[in-house]
């Protein structure tokens, strides 16, 4: 798929950008920490794609190549911001949702029900805000996308065993914030 946008075929591109448009958006978010930002950074990706399309050699798999250029992308975009002096939580998607909804759903949750999910989803934010960026993506991109330690170690230019390591260290930080039952 990637040679043909490299060759311009009608419709690749837009079929890539139909494909990996929502992961792009999510591994975007979860290190940026904002959904502008996030979008602004995804769409940068994919002009990135269009124009570096003939570079990609097919050594790894398509996502892994695409990832690293968003990853890139959100390291530039910190360095830009500043992002670590604000610690801005990741803006809640709730009340995205929430604002864009007209009709009621046959099965939408009960008022305390969705209070606890949204106080559920602001520390978990919280949390992923307090890793390292790179914990932050191999985590993200373990459990969002799926992607084996050998693809994370790819995107984030390191060892597989410094990719795993990085996945360990999130999650262990993350289960030691979790609320103690």
């Amino acid at each position: 798929m990637c040679k043909q946008v490299a060759a311009r075929h009608p419709g690749a591109f837009d079929q890539l950008v139909e494909r990996h448009q929502a992961c792009a958006f999510r591994l975007a978010r979860s290190v940026v920490g904002n959904d502008a930002d996030a979008r602004d950074v995804s769409q940068e990706a994919f002009i990135r794609l269009y124009e570096s399309a003939h570079r990609f050699d097919g050594r790894s798999r398509f996502s892994t190549w695409f990832y690293r250029i968003v990853v890139n992308l959100c390291i530039d975009h910190q360095r830009r911001t500043k992002w670590w002096r604000r610690l801005l939580p990741l803006a809640s998607e709730a009340d995205d949702a929430d604002e864009a909804r007209t009709e009621p759903i046959a099965d939408e949750p009960t008022p305390d029900v969705e209070v606890m999910r949204r106080e559920m989803t602001v520390n978990l934010n919280r949390m992923l805000n307090k890793l390292s960026p790179n914990q932050r993506i191999a985590v993200m991109l373990q459990a969002q996308e799926g992607l084996s330690s050998r693809e994370i170690a790819a995107v984030l230019k390191c060892s597989e065993s410094t990719a795993r390591v990085h996945i360990y260290r999130g999650l262990m930080q993350l289960k030691k914030a979790l609320p103690k039952d």
